[in-house]
């Protein structure tokens, strides 16, 4: 640790999640989510991360109608009557949480959306997936769907940082986290613990990947992010199988050593917990990734001007002898 660094405590909590069915209520799964949250205070956790879209079994999945999917499995408001119960024990257990769900907007603007909510139960900030994985079609030959470009628009609000009581913290959702730039940006603006949820399904319908690259490529993602953005994070699957399409588990926490300091083991409901030292990041940031010092973003242009790949750049060669 820095000899300048003092520690800095957080109790942080995942809470991976076991199958959401079709047919299971958004009061069956609020009392699950509920007794997670009271397990992860009851370990001392400040702070618990729940999955991506937690309310509802992962319905991009299954071909259907817009409306159809807006009726099902979309909040118009959040809280609201069916996720209050949740609210209302965070704030019992002054415990604060990071909320995945499907948002439809007031002008019929349909998102994949987190909330991050404080230790009062107020919502101090909103994050929109940006990195929308799959496609808008009907693969008709597909063994399921992956319609996450048809029931959501891209996000529109960035990746932002909050301050939570105190430490900085970044959200982002699922397939963000493969991408480097979603944990950089974040990074900038001083993030000290980037929280996200997840449903990765074990079988890429796209193309024939091994099933154990699913899992090691995730935590590949993480660890490296971690590690080379000076961040904790900590990631929360929905896991198991949903209705037979089965889910990757390994929800974990990891350093910015890029260590895994806990991991589930089940592919269920579990709840797993460190107490985070927050000055471990800065330490990082001071001797190894000290942006100010180090960075050079005038040789990164491309990352901005391109999307995709495209021909070698000319460099500029050395004057000859």
């Amino acid at each position: 640790m820095s000899k300048t660094s003092t520690r800095r405590k957080l109790g942080l909590a995942v809470a991976q999640m076991g199958p959401v069915h079709l047919a299971d209520d958004r009061a069956a799964v609020v009392k699950r989510l509920v007794a997670m949250m009271r397990e992860a205070a009851s370990r001392g956790s400040e702070f618990v991360v729940f999955p991506e879209l937690a309310l509802t079994t992962f319905f991009p999945r299954y071909w259907m109608s817009e409306a159809e999917a807006v009726e099902r499995f979309f909040e118009r408001s959040m809280p609201n009557a069916d996720v209050q119960p949740l609210f209302d024990t965070a704030r019992d257990l002054g415990i604060g949480f990071y909320l995945g769900y499907a948002e439809i907007t007031p002008d019929g603007r349909r998102f994949n959306t987190a909330v991050l909510v404080d230790r009062t139960a107020r919502v101090i900030g909103k994050y929109r997936k940006i990195h929308l994985p799959g496609h808008d079609d009907h693969k008709v030959d597909a063994p399921f769907q992956h319609l996450e470009k048809k029931f959501f628009e891209v996000g529109d609000l960035g990746f932002g940082v909050w301050d939570m009581e105190g430490t900085h913290v970044g959200m982002c959702l699922c397939n963000d986290r493969r991408w480097p730039e979603t944990y950089r940006v974040m990074s900038l603006q001083s993030a000290e613990l980037i929280v996200l949820g997840y449903n990765t399904p074990s079988l890429n319908i796209h193309w024939n990947e091994p099933a154990h690259w699913r899992t090691s490529t995730h935590e590949i993602v993480l660890q490296a992010s971690a590690y080379q953005n000076a961040v904790w994070i900590g990631a929360a699957g929905k896991c198991g199988s949903e209705d037979g399409h089965h889910m990757i588990g390994s929800s974990m926490i990891v350093a910015p050593s890029g260590e895994i300091v806990a991991r589930s083991t089940y592919e269920e409901d579990e709840v797993i917990t460190a107490h985070i030292d927050l000055a471990m990041g800065q330490t990082f940031r001071e001797h190894v990734f000290n942006f100010a010092k180090h960075r050079s973003p005038h040789h990164y242009r491309l990352i901005v001007e391109r999307t995709g790949a495209g021909e070698p750049l000319p460099t500029r060669q050395p004057d000859a002898d």
